[in-house]
Order: structure tokens, then C-alpha cells, then sequence
């Protein structure tokens, strides 16, 4: 439950703790006293959008925290797991700053979180109802939601989606595949004559390099034959080459050793010289007699190394590129040459996918059907303790084959009769502002897990209405105070209201209300003693002045043993 609350510099709030009890604790106050600035501050802390107007004028900031007394469950352990968080003494403090710039920050326990964190975490600490939500249940896909609440199938919706998806995709790919018939024609002729463009050229990543170095050398054939015939000569066919020198050099050495065995070593090494040198002129040679055997090799070369710089300038900017393009266009031509092999695994997956989806959204519509018979008995009875008495409730379901959707094939539409003899019809045609108050939180208490029958109790939750009551007063006032009362035995209940006979009920009573001073405004809560509950209750009954009458009335309402039952 919520302990405490402080908010700084939103709206006209400029510093502000409260400290919150168990049971039911109700805000009241003169209109446009503050009473739901308090409920949307406390939004804020739930993940809701905030504007840089709530600031205070002045200010630089505001700033919203919330200390919760949380019990461990696999829910929270869950979303606390997300970013590391640990509770401390079995309490979290959320907080939540909005800056000049319309940005906002958000903490848990002092570590920084998203807005989409504090969303995920909202749902197992509390939920705020307000009037704004009340004319969300006349939309189909809330009251959908609402019932899926009570048939708890978040895992088969769930499933349904997913297989929906899945169709879906299904359903996409065939048309593309079953395209322009022309395109693919024309997309075939382009992959073909690439492909055959690129396999031509038998690329190789190491042959330009190759290339460009054997250009060179034709470039200047004329210096390399000359450079390779002096070396050549030196080497060996002159008269004094290095060969018939070394030679000499080897017999007079073979010579010495006749007389000096220790010069045996050398010998053999002018021997590998000489045969060094014989290798290396025969090389020589054979280097020169290419070039001689083939004068338009230099042609062949740039018309080799032109065609690879085309295929570059095509397809990619180096011989890698254009190597893994043309294994790209391959595989695009083995999927437009395969398509029709495809169209009919596609057709076959569609149709399997298909049958998986009218299976599961069939029974997924069964246990709605009699979840909504369950919800329809409950809703009635609650609308009697609240004073509608003749009221009937109903959920209709309209099923449409040709319109599937994620949530599966059923449209509900909540349906009531306030009066009887009268059919039921949607709540937008019959519900005044009163009775809708009164339905909505007929179904809010049946979809809270200890208002079912032999239900399992829930974990306790702060449960804020702000103004609920809106539109209903006398016998039917004090049946929703009982309501909200029967409530704050399993949760914490924080209500704004201006009715006293549902103010009366209260465990803790806060007056909210707004001073001027130095031609500022300045808004405060005051948890109420019960001396000055008796007198808020009188100016609630009376008005502005508080009559005898109206504070004996105050009196009675606040007798010990109210709203027992």
C-alpha cells in the first residue's frame, strides 16, 4: 500500500507530505480545491505522461515520490529482476521528476528506470479509476480486455496473437510471390544476365595485384630484355661472367685441397655457387624467352584487368564485392525460378496456420463465453448492493469468421437495463452519468481477484477512485460508500469524492483545499481529527454555512459500526 506521498512544485502544490493508512482513505474539499491534482500526481508515479505546465510557476522542477509497502510475489519479483532491484524492509520508494525541458526522470529505490518500467511495475502496486476511464468502457476493445481479466486467458490471447502473426506473415509473402507475373519476368532476364556477366569473368581476389605487376614489366619490355640480357651475360655467356670466373675459381681450389684437405670445405662451396649462379642465368633466360614468344601478352593483360575494373564499376568496388554479389543474385534467382515450389509450401503454411488459428480462437472463445455468464451474475449483484436493484447486465458476442484479429474472433459489447421491462443495449444509449459510476465500479470490484466467489484472495493493492461517485447522491451515495468500504478490508482505497455519504465511511479523512498568499496560490492536505470531520462533513451536507442541523447529521453519520457488512 501507499505510506506516504510527497509531491514538490506540481501545479499549485508547492511542497506537500501525506502519509496514508489502511482501509479506505478519502480526500474531499471545495470544488477546484486540489483533490485530483493529488490522484495525478500519484499518476505520474504509475508511468503516466507528463508536461512541462504541472510545474509549479518558478520552479525549475517537479518532483513526485511515493514510499509503497509492497509484498513479495512472482510479479514483482519479476519486474524487480529486470533492472536489479532489491526492496528494503519490504518497501519500494518511486520517484518521478519533470524538468523545464518537458523531460522527466524516474527512480525505484534510487536506481534510474524508463517510463516504460514504471508501467510494467504500476499494475502490482495499485490502479487509479477516474472518470476519464469510465467513458473508456463504452470502446470494444476495453470491455474485451475487461473480460479477459476475468476468464484470466492472458496465455491463450496470447497464443492466439502470435499464430495470428504467423498468418499474417503467411498471407504477405503469397501475395508478394504472386506478384506482377511482368516484374518477375523482367526481375529473371536481369538476375540471368548478371549472374552470366559475373561467372564470365572467373574472378580471382588475388589477380588484380598479379595483373598490374605483369603490366608493368610489358610496359617497359624494352628495359626489362635489355636489364635481363646484361645480367645474363654477367651471369654466364660472356667471356669473363661471373660463371667462367667462379669456375676458375673452383678448379684452382680443387687443386689446393691435394695439398691442404682443410680446404675441402671451401671447394664445395664455390660448387654451390656455381650451380646458384648456373640456376639463376637459366631463369634469366627462360624470363627473357617469354617475352619474345608472345609480343601481345601486354594487350591480353589490360584487356583482363579492363574487364575486372567494369565488373567493379558494376557491382562492387572491389573483386570481393562483386564475387559476393554474384552469389546474391544467384540465390535471387534460385528463389524466382523456386517460386512456384514456394507459392505451395506457402499455400500448405497458410493453411496449417490457418486451422491452428481457428482452433485456438474457438477455444479461446468458449471460455470467454462462460467467463462472461460468470462476470454477467456477478456485475448484477454488485449493481444491487448498489442500488440497482432492477438492473440487468449482459455481454453480447458478436462472431465474425471473415475478420480475424490478434485478440481472436469475438467483438463484445457490454450491455445493460437500468429499469425493468427494458431490454438491454450498449452502456453508451443507456447509462446516465450516476448509473455509469455505479457499473464501473460494479465491474472493477468483480474483476479483483477476492471479489469472486471462492476466488484466490489477491495480494493487497492501492486502489485509487477519483470521483467515482460522480453523478450519484442520497440512498444510492451511502450504497457505493459501502462498496468502496468492503473493499478497503483487502486493499487500500484512496478516493476523491464530494458526497458525504460516502466521505462518512472513511478510516482516514484528508481535506484538501487552496490558500492565496502574496498573490500565489498555495494547495494543502489535512488528515482530518474527528472533531473536524464532523464539521467537514457539515459543510459537505450544507454548504458554505454550516448549520445545527447539518453537524447533527455529520454526527450520526459517523457513528462506530457504519457500513459494517
Amino acid at each position: 500500500m501507499l505510506l506516504e506521498l510527497n509531491i514538490e512544485n506540481y501545479a499549485v502544490i508547492e511542497k506537500l507530505r501525506v502519509r496514508f493508512h489502511p482501509g479506505l482513505n478519502l480526500l474531499t474539499g471545495e470544488t477546484g480545491s486540489g483533490k485530483s491534482i493529488v490522484v495525478d500526481a500519484l499518476a505520474l508515479l504509475f508511468g503516466a505522461r507528463a508536461a512541462k505546465e504541472v510545474i509549479r510557476p518558478g520552479a525549475r522542477r517537479a518532483r513526485i515520490a511515493g514510499v509503497f509497502e509492497v509484498h513479495e510475489t512472482r510479479e514483482l519479483a519479476a519486474v524487480l529482476s529486470e533492472s536489479g532491484i532489491e526492496m528494503e524492509d519490504g518497501e519500494l520508494i518511486v520517484e518521478r521528476e519533470v524538468l523545464e525541458s518537458g523531460k522527466s526522470r524516474a527512480y525505484v529505490s534510487g536506481r534510474v528506470v524508463t517510463l516504460g518500467y514504471l508501467r510494467r511495475l504500476a499494475p502490482v502496486l495499485g490502479d487509479i479509476h477516474g472518470q476519464h476511464e469510465q467513458q473508456s468502457l463504452f470502446r470494444h476493445p476495453i470491455q474485451l480486455a475487461m473480460l479477459d481479466t476475468c476468464a484470466g486467458v492472458s496465455r491463450e490471447v496470447e497464443e492466439v496473437s502470435r499464430v495470428y502473426a504467423d498468418w499474417r506473415a503467411s498471407v504477405q509473402q503469397l501475395e508478394q510471390l504472386r506478384g506482377s507475373e511482368q516484374e518477375r519476368l523482367r526481375l529473371l532476364d536481369l538476375y540471368r544476365f548478371q549472374d552470366r556477366e559475373i561467372s564470365a569473368g572467373e574472378l580471382d581476389p588475388e589477380e588484380p595485384e598479379r595483373l598490374a605487376s605483369r603490366a608493368k614489366v610489358m610496359a617497359n619490355l624494352v628495359r626489362v630484355e635489355e636489364k635481363t640480357a646484361l645480367a645474363y651475360d654477367a651471369l654466364y655467356d660472356a667471356g669473363t661472367s661471373a660463371l667462367s670466373q667462379l669456375s676458375a675459381a673452383q678448379r684452382a681450389v680443387e687443386e689446393l685441397v691435394a695439398f691442404d684437405p682443410g680446404l675441402s670445405e671451401l671447394a664445395e662451396r664455390l660448387a654451390a655457387a656455381k650451380a646458384n649462379i648456373e640456376d639463376a642465368a637459366f631463369e634469366l633466360r627462360d624470363y627473357r624467352d617469354r617475352f619474345d614468344s608472345d609480343p601481345e601478352a601486354l594487350e591480353r593483360v589490360e584487356d583482363r584487368l579492363a574487364l575486372i575494373e567494369k565488373l567493379k564499376r558494376k557491382y562492387g568496388e572491389t573483386v570481393e564485392e562483386v564475387i559476393a554479389y554474384g552469389r546474391e543474385v544467384r540465390g535471387r534467382l534460385e528463389e524466382l525460378e523456386s517460386s512456384d515450389a514456394q507459392i505451395g509450401e506457402l499455400e500448405q503454411k497458410q493453411g496449417e496456420l490457418a486451422a491452428r488459428y481457428e482452433m485456438l480462437a474457438q477455444a479461446l472463445s468458449k471460455k470467454r463465453r462462460a467467463a462472461a455468464a460468470r462476470l454477467q451474475g456477478r456485475v448484477e449483484k454488485e449493481l444491487r448492493s448498489l442500488a440497482m436493484e432492477k438492473a440487468r447486465f449482459e455481454i453480447g458476442f458478436e462472431e465474425n469468421d471473415n475478420h480475424w484479429s490478434a485478440t481472436g474472433i469475438d467483438r463484445v459489447g457490454f450491455l445493460v437495463s437500468a429499469n425493468a421491462g427494458q431490454p438491454p443495449r450498449p452502456l453508451a444509449q443507456v447509462a446516465s452519468g450516476g448509473e455509469l459510476s455505479r457499473i464501473t465500479l460494479a465491474l472493477k470490484t468483480c474483476l479483483i481477484p477476492d471479489a469472486k466467489p471462492g476466488g484466490k484472495k489477491s495480494v493487497p493493492r492501492t486502489l485509487v477512485f477519483d470521483e467515482i461517485d460522480s453523478g450519484v447522491g442520497g440512498r444510492v451515495a451511502e450504497s457505493l460508500g459501502k462498496r468502496l468500504k468492503q473493499l478497503s478490508r483487502h486493499h487500500q482505497v484512496l478516493c476523491v469524492t464530494h458526497l458525504p455519504q460516502v466521505a462518512g465511511f472513511a478510516d482516514a479523512h484528508y481535506f484538501v483545499d487552496k490558500q492565496e498568499r502574496n498573490q500565489k496560490t498555495f494547495a494543502s492536505v489535512t488528515e482530518l481529527g474527528e472533531a473536524d470531520r464532523v464539521t467537514e462533513l457539515a459543510r459537505m451536507i450544507s454548504g458554505a454555512k454550516v448549520t445545527a442541523a447539518a453537524v447533527e447529521h455529520a454526527q450520526e453519520m459517523l457513528k462506530p459500526g457504519r457500513g459494517a457488512g
